[in-house]
């Protein structure tokens, strides 16, 4: 859920493992899609040699400018501030990628900045968003949804089993008490649910929800994979850092989609050809215990790395195709757990 600031005192999460999937040679051409403090992608960087590229992507301006100031004057490096989701769009990329990494979840920065309203541990807005120059606030929202609508934001991202009745107070002491402050309505959510003996805070689950919700980080997730798939190289890797199930459900079909032939139907009296585009580089890797007792924002994390084979997507034509035209059509992901976007929400 967190991707911890490179200058805090920690490394970057799993950041040996990391580099090691992405298997980085001094010419190739490197992703990072999440670039947060840029903890993994210095490493990246210290490996390429001149004719190495390095491109960052990020949606928060802050990140940006930690980019900018760094690594601006770099030849090596290209600087894009946006969604991973977008990736295939920009130019930039349109050379392919040796490699893409993707470090999902709020950064460490953006969880220990009150202003930016992630935390109910600091009293700050209620905004949650990772670019907040686009989309609805959670506080913006949060005026405006439906009781059902709340409660299955609560369910879906956050499992959160009084969702309902968490909900329906939000819509009962709204109009009464606009919600514009993250004490606010981690205060509500404790007044429906006391702790009891439950070692986490009671609206740990809801807001998890909510900033997923109003990041459209799973949306956002589908269309990145797609688009990392279609730019890589053959040969190319993939390595995802999820740190939550949602998130790691995804990655794994995903990688599972396009590396293994769906089971046969028997009801189909002709096989489908199946042509796999992906290989799974092991399973999932958690990270190690020296790296875990340094940093408890490890323990969740799953990382799962994959390589592009020779002939896929892209090398057919078919992605290129589908990039150039602005609507790549992935396979079909009938189990995503996508609801609607936010009314108004970011693109």
């Amino acid at each position: 859920m967190e991707r911890t600031h490179a200058r805090s005192g920690h490394l970057p999460v799993m950041y040996r493992q990391v580099l090691e999937g992405l298997r980085v040679h001094g010419n190739g051409a490197y992703l990072d899609g999440t670039f947060g403090r840029g903890g993994h992608a210095r490493r990246v960087l210290s490996q390429l040699q001149a004719g190495g590229r390095l491109l960052v992507m990020d949606k928060d301006p802050e990140a940006i400018a930690v980019a900018e100031s760094e690594f601006g004057a770099d030849p090596r490096v290209s600087i894009y501030r946006g969604s991973f989701a977008d990736l295939a769009q920009w130019d930039a990329t349109a050379a392919g990628l040796d490699g893409v990494l993707l470090d999902l979840g709020v950064s460490s920065p953006q969880l220990d900045v009150a202003e930016r309203g992630f935390s109910f541990g600091k009293d700050g807005p209620l905004d949650m968003r990772m670019d907040p120059d686009n989309g609805l606030s959670a506080a913006e929202w949060l005026a405006k949804a439906g009781e059902k609508e709340i409660a299955d934001v609560l369910w879906t991202y956050g499992e959160e089993r009084q969702s309902r009745k968490i909900a329906r107070t939000i819509v009962a002491r709204r109009d009464g008490q606009p919600l514009t402050r993250t004490a606010q309505l981690a205060d509500l959510i404790a007044s429906v649910m006391p702790r009891g003996d439950q070692k986490i805070h009671p609206a740990t689950r809801s807001f998890q929800a909510i900033r997923i919700f109003i990041n459209r980080e799973l949306a956002d997730l589908e269309l990145g994979l797609d688009a990392a798939l279609a730019r890589l190289k053959p040969g190319g890797r993939l390595a995802v850092i999820s740190f939550h199930s949602l998130e790691d459900r995804i990655v794994k079909q995903f990688i599972l989609r396009h590396s293994k032939a769906p089971p046969a139907n028997r009801r189909m009296p002709v096989e489908i050809d199946f042509t796999p585009t992906l290989l799974a580089i092991g399973g999932a890797q958690k990270a190690e215990w020296e790296e875990t007792a340094d940093n408890p924002r490890a323990r969740s994390a799953v990382l799962r790395v994959a390589e592009k084979l020779g002939f896929g997507i892209r090398d057919s034509g078919f992605a290129e195709a589908q990039v150039d035209s602005g609507a790549l059509d992935p396979i079909p992901n009938p189990q995503s757990p996508i609801p609607a976007t936010p009314a108004g929400g970011a693109k």
